[in-house]
Order: structure tokens, then C-alpha cells, then sequence
């Protein structure tokens, strides 16, 4: 077993970074804050956090990153609260040890269900600041060294999380040491059997193999020494994971092949194109296995030159050759100081995209189902990539299946809203058509135009889909506002009343207050989209009595007379004349039961319905038609608090829903004020949103369907 890390033995790395005295400051705090605690392991606590900036430090992170890194843990496992963090070492700290500290209590409820819900909340820590994963994925490869000392089941657990939600995110992040090494210690833990049969294998053959492996570097070595190259030669064996991932996929032991790999590293571009030449008139490369990355970058923006050849003793290498830098970025992903270079800027750009499509997901992951965001996240963020290019030369990273108008949002949402057109590789395509890699994209705009609603359905992103929703959502904003706007004024018209002194700045912030809303916009709106009558807001600047029972009686004249033949499938019945029962009033989603009426068709009532007999031959089955789309109405009752009379401010929370109210009744029972209202509705489950929002209201004590 390897000795504790301590602060000492990382002090001469630390000691290069700029802000070391706030680093050194955070380790003693950390040290306090996890006086006497002791890992699973044995080890003293502190061990965490620092092997977490052990691992960071060869992803060479920034500072912020290192101090949150030793730190991550002081909220969790100690008696800090954020107040105190931010005081000591500031809002940008506390926030990223915030959300890691949020994070670490999430745990996938088992291995049977979606990761999805754990996976949304990742991501929304991931929104803020790149480096809380960054710290969560240190944080977890060091709990996966360290998991033999936890029970048998959380091994299992955590593996499962590990591969499930983390070692995708380390993937699409490029940390390709940390994903590796994840993946490998998963599969111990998940596949013991497996893991140890590959192991073994290997380990049989493990001497013959690196004898191989040096006799090959040697002959490299000498060709390249002998054009005069500098370079850098590394050999290994493939690892587990992916050895095991290869067979997996239907791959024989004897058709892997390469389990021999050699990495060579040179410092220009063009060099690495001369190494792969001159390997090749050495050794004879194997058909179809040359791999351009540098031409053509992976999703994760990873580039290197691959071949595979026949070599000594006619056993098959693999051969990667690459840059320095390609391999940092290969390696440790953006993160790497490289992006942050003068020749890495184009990388820096695709990173901040990369960043660009979770924070697309995110944000339309509230309103989403969980099935819609899975969706989301393996179009979006999972799925391979493609790279096209502006004819500039700048890098857009797209999904596979992406469009021209995914192209023009992902530049700008202006591009996006003035596209007409555009121009792939030289010709002119379909604004539906499907970009491939290394496409070059020249989109046309016109100031004039204006997006397609079409365009929804032909977009692949999630950032793309949002934009042109938005632009559609504020335009029909817009019309409602000024078609509110318009039916009040000739409201006030209708009654001889003066605009500007029934819209006076006292009356406005009367309404407002009433309201609860922002601004009179917000009551245009709500005038345009029938969710306010012109005649209730006029009343309100009143205070007219009489103001309900207007907004009433508006609202009833609207209300249509309604054929509900196509909604109801009867039994082995076709054309035949139904209605909904006024005692029960069941609305789509109900469980219903039909009764045969003399002369009325077949009455439709809740299965439970007092009024029909349970026993008799009248009733009938029937079933909701679910592809019908009228309303019901239905009643419900509001029982108020202290007798409290808030039925103006009920019906417009009934408002805010797109209901609407047909009529009222107020009641009084033991001491109690009662309104039974019937208002119209789509089916059950807006109908128990309705009860929900009216039950959170100030002062109202319940809601129910019957009194």
C-alpha cells in the first residue's frame, strides 16, 4: 500500500502556482475543519481532498479550482456553512464547494432505474462552473481507488454510477486519464469475473508482449533518429476496459488488434504526418486501419494520427502519433492549460460550445419530462459529433444530424432568426439538410426575414429548437399585448370613461398590486389571452361591487355549447346521442360508467356516482376517446379561511390556468364561506393543477370536488 499523500509532498508543485499562500490557507482550514475524522480506509480524512488536488494538478486547473479542490468537503464533512466560506475565500470558491457539496449527496436510487433525475442535477451544477465536475470527477476516481473498503453492495452502486452518469461526462469533457481509469476500476467491481479472466490473459503473456513492445521501439527509434526527428516513444498494453469493450462488441481475442500500441511524440503537425510515412516504409501497414484525427477531430476534440501494422515477428502494433499538445488535450481534455494557449484557441472556442450545449439542455429541463430530457441529453450532449467549419475556418461542434439552422443558432440567435438560405462546401442545400464532418457552412441572412415555425421540426438541437420557440413565444406576446391593449381602451370607450384617468398612475399601481403582476404589458396580456376580461380590469380600478359578477357573466357568454358524440366510445354502440350527468360532472380522465336514459341517449357518470344503481341492466360500458379535445365543465368547491372573501383573486388564479369560470355560488356552513364554482377544463389532470394553485392561495383552508 502506497504511503498517505500530505501538503508536504505536493508543496513543490503548489509552491508555482500564483495565488500559493490562499492554496496553503485552504489546506490548514481544511485540516481544522477535518480535525480527527478518519476514512473507510483508515486513512485520516484530509487524504481526500488532497489526493482530489493531486489528480487536478495533473490536469493543471486553474488556482480556484485547487483551493475549491481542498475544500470540497469542509460543508458535507465539517461545521463550515457557505456564509463562512465566501467571508474567507469569496463568492467565486463558495459557490463552486456549494454545488460540488450538493452533488455528493445525490445517489442513483438503484441500479433498476433511470439515471436521468441524478444526471439532471449533475448538470445543473455543471451550469454555473465547469469546475465543479471537474472536482466531482477527481473526487470520485479517488473514492473508486479507495472503494474496497467500502460493503460489497455500495461497490456495486457506485461503479454503476460511475459508469453510468460520470465516465460519459469525463468522455465528452476529453479527460481521457481520469475516464480510462474509471472505466477500468468500474469493470473490477461490476465484472470481478471478467475484469480477472482479461487480467490474467494479459498478465500469461504479459513479459512476451513487452519484449515485443521494446524490440519494436528500438527499430522506431532508429528510423526516426536516422531522418533526424525529435520525438518522444512510449509503449503499453491495452487496458482492461478496453479490451473487455472490443470483445463486448462481438470482437475475438485473436482479432484484437491492439492490445500492442506505441505512442510516438513529436512537436509540429507536419511531423506527425512524416513519422506515420517513414513507419510505413519500414513496416507494412494493415489495410484499412489508418485513422487521420487531426484532419478530422473525435467529438471530444481528441487528435492523433492511428495505424496498424505488421511489425516485429509479424505481430500487429497499433501506432499513435501526435503533438505534445494534441496529447495534453487527449489526455487531460480542455482543461489543460494548452486551450488557453495562442495556438489552442480553436479548441478554447469548442469547449466553451461544448459548455454551450448542457447549459441548452438545462435550461429547458424544467419544463421537460424526464423521458423528453433523456431525449435531450443523448441528442445534445451524448450522441458522436460532428465538426463543421464557418468559411472563416472557426470550429462548430454539432450533433450528428444536425442542419444549417442548428448551425446559424449555435453562432448567434440573430443568425438563426435572419436565415434564407444556405451554402455547404461551395453548393447551395435545403435548410433541411443533413451537415456532415468537415462541412463548410456559409449561411445567408436577410434583416428582413423571419424564422419558420417549420424550423422546429427540422432542427436537431435542443439550443436551436429553444431559440425559435422563444422568438415565436415573444412575437405572440407581442400581438396579445396589443389586442388586450386595444379591447380595453374600447371598453373604456363603451363606457365613456377617459383612458388616461382610469388608467392613472394610482389606478395602474392598484392593479398591479391586485394583480400580482409586473407591469400593465402583463395585463394586456392577460386581456388578449382571455385570462382577464376588459370589463374585471376596468371594475378593479373601481373597486365596483359588482366586479365578480361582471367578469361572470362575460366569461358565460363565451362559453360554447358543447357536442360531446366524439368523446365518448359506447360499447358495440356507434352514432348514438350522450351526456355528461349534471349530479357528478366526470371529466376526461375520470373512471366513468354510461347509463341508458329513456329518450336522452346515454348519460355519462364517475363510476362511484350516488346516483346511479350499481346493479342495474341500463348501465353501459363506455371509455374516453383520447384523440377528442373538447372541454368539460365540473364543479369545485373553495372553502375560505376566517370568512375571508377572495373570490376575485380565486377566479383569476383559475385564470392564470386558461380556465375559465361559468358560474358562482356563494355558501356559508359552520362559520365557514364556501364558493361553488363551475369552470371549464381540459381533462383531470388540469383540473387538479387548478385545485393544487387555488389550495397554495393565502387564506383558503381547502378544495374539493363536493361539499
Amino acid at each position: 500500500m502506497k504511503d498517505s499523500i500530505t501538503f508536504a509532498s505536493l508543496e513543490d508543485r503548489l509552491k508555482k502556482r500564483e495565488s500559493y499562500e490562499e492554496i496553503k490557507k485552504a489546506y490548514e482550514y481544511a485540516l481544522k475543519e477535518h480535525e480527527g475524522m478518519k476514512r473507510l480506509s483508515g486513512d485520516d480524512f484530509i487524504t481526500h481532498p488532497l489526493e482530489v488536488t493531486n489528480i487536478l494538478l495533473d490536469l493543471n486547473v486553474d488556482d480556484t479550482t485547487l483551493i475549491a479542490a481542498l475544500l470540497h468537503e469542509v460543508i458535507n464533512n465539517g461545521n463550515t456553512t457557505y456564509e463562512e466560506l465566501a467571508d474567507k475565500f469569496g463568492d467565486e470558491v463558495a459557490k463552486i464547494v456549494a454545488s460540488v457539496s450538493k452533488i455528493n449527496k445525490l445517489e442513483l436510487p438503484d441500479n433498476n432505474e433511470s439515471s436521468i433525475i441524478y444526471l439532471r442535477k449533475i448538470l445543473v451544477g455543471l451550469a454555473e462552473d465547469v469546475r465543479v465536475l471537474y472536482i466531482k470527477l477527481a473526487d470520485r476516481l479517488h473514492n473508486m481507488r479507495t472503494n474496497w473498503a467500502i460493503n460489497p453492495s455500495k461497490q456495486k452502486e457506485k461503479a454503476n454510477e460511475t459508469m453510468t452518469v460520470l465516465v460519459p461526462i469525463a468522455h465528452r469533457l476529453g479527460i481521457n486519464s481520469i475516464k480510462s481509469e474509471l472505466e477500468n476500476l468500474s469493470l473490477y467491481y461490476l465484472k470481478p469475473d471478467v475484469y480477472n479472466d482479461i487480467l490474467e490473459k494479459l498478465n500469461n503473456t504479459v513479459a512476451e508482449l513487452n519484449d515485443y513492445l521494446e524490440e519494436m521501439k528500438e527499430s522506431i527509434i532508429e528510423i526516426l533518429t536516422d531522418a533526424g526527428i525529435t520525438f518522444e516513444i512510449k509503449g503499453r498494453v491495452k487496458s482492461v476496459y478496453s479490451i473487455y469493450n472490443k470483445l463486448s462488441n462481438g470482437k475475438k481475442w485473436d482479432n484484437i488488434y491492439d492490445i500492442l500500441a506505441l505512442r510516438v511524440f513529436v512537436n509540429t503537425e507536419s511531423e506527425c504526418y512524416q513519422v506515420i510515412g517513414l513507419i510505413h516504409s519500414r513496416f507494412r501497414p494493415m489495410p484499412k486501419r489508418f485513422k487521420d484525427y487531426i484532419a478530422s477531430p473525435k467529438e471530444n476534440m481528441y487528435q492523433s494520427l492511428h495505424t496498424t501494422v505488421f511489425g516485429v515477428e509479424g505481430k500487429v502494433f497499433e501506432v499513435q502519433v501526435r503533438t505534445y499538445e494534441m496529447d495534453e488535450i487527449a489526455e487531460k481534455g480542455v482543461a489543460s492549460h494548452w486551450s488557453y494557449k495562442e495556438k489552442g484557441k480553436k479548441i478554447q472556442n469548442i469547449m466553451e460550445q461544448k459548455l454551450e450545449m448542457f447549459r441548452n439542455v438545462i435550461e429547458s429541463s424544467t419544463t421537460e419530462s424526464d423521458v423528453d430530457f433523456e431525449n435531450a441529453v443523448n441528442t445534445n450532449i451524448f450522441s458522436e459529433s460532428i465538426y463543421t467549419y464557418t468559411p472563416k475556418g472557426d470550429v462548430i461542434e454539432l450533433p450528428v444530424g444536425s442542419t444549417p439552422i442548428d448551425f446559424a443558432y449555435r453562432i448567434h440567435s440573430k443568425v438563426g432568426d435572419t436565415t434564407v438560405g444556405a451554402i455547404v462546401n461551395d453548393q447551395i442545400v435545403p435548410l433541411s439538410y443533413e451537415l456532415q464532418n468537415d462541412d463548410v457552412v456559409n449561411i445567408k441572412t436577410n434583416s428582413n426575414a423571419k424564422p419558420n415555425k417549420d424550423w422546429i421540426n427540422i432542427a436537431k438541437t435542443n439550443q436551436a429548437k429553444n431559440k425559435i420557440k422563444a422568438y415565436f413565444s415573444k412575437k405572440d406576446k407581442e400581438e396579445y399585448i396589443a389586442k388586450g391593449k386595444d379591447i380595453l381602451e374600447k371598453e373604456l370607450r363603451k363606457r365613456k370613461l377617459a383612458i388616461n384617468e382610469t388608467l392613472n398612475s394610482s389606478n395602474i399601481e392598484k392593479l398591479l398590486k391586485d394583480l400580482k403582476v409586473k407591469d400593465m404589458d402583463d395585463i394586456y396580456f392577460g386581456i388578449g389571452s382571455l385570462r382577464y376580461t376588459a370589463g374585471y380590469i376596468i371594475n378593479l380600478t373601481q373597486n365596483d361591487k359588482h366586479q365578480v359578477d361582471d367578469l361572470l357573466f362575460e366569461r358565460k357568454r363565451e362559453m360554447p355549447k358543447i357536442n360531446y358524440k366524439s368523446d365518448i366510445l359506447v360499447e358495440g354502440t356507434g352514432n348514438i346521442m350522450v351526456n355528461i350527468a349534471k349530479c357528478c360532472m366526470p371529466v376526461k380522465g375520470d373512471a366513468i360508467v354510461g347509463y341508458i336514459t329513456k329518450g336522452q341517449g346515454i348519460s355519462i357518470h364517475k363510476k362511484n356516482c350516488s346516483n346511479v344503481p350499481q346493479d342495474s341492466d341500463r348501465i353501459i360500458e363506455v371509455e374516453w376517446n383520447n384523440n377528442s379535445s373538447n372541454y368539460y365543465y365540473t364543479n369545485i368547491y373553495v372553502t375560505t379561511k376566517d370568512n375571508k372573501d377572495i373570490l376575485a383573486e380565486v377566479i383569476t388564479e383559475i385564470g392564470k390556468k386558461d380556465s375559465l369560470v361559468r358560474s358562482c355560488k356563494t355558501l356559508e356552513k359552520d362559520a365557514n364561506l364556501i364558493y361553488e364554482l363551475n369552470i371549464r377544463i381540459k381533462d383531470k389532470d388540469e383540473l387538479e393543477k387548478i385545485k393544487n394553485a387555488i389550495f397554495k392561495m393565502n387564506n383558503v383552508v381547502k378544495v374539493s370536488d363536493n361539499l
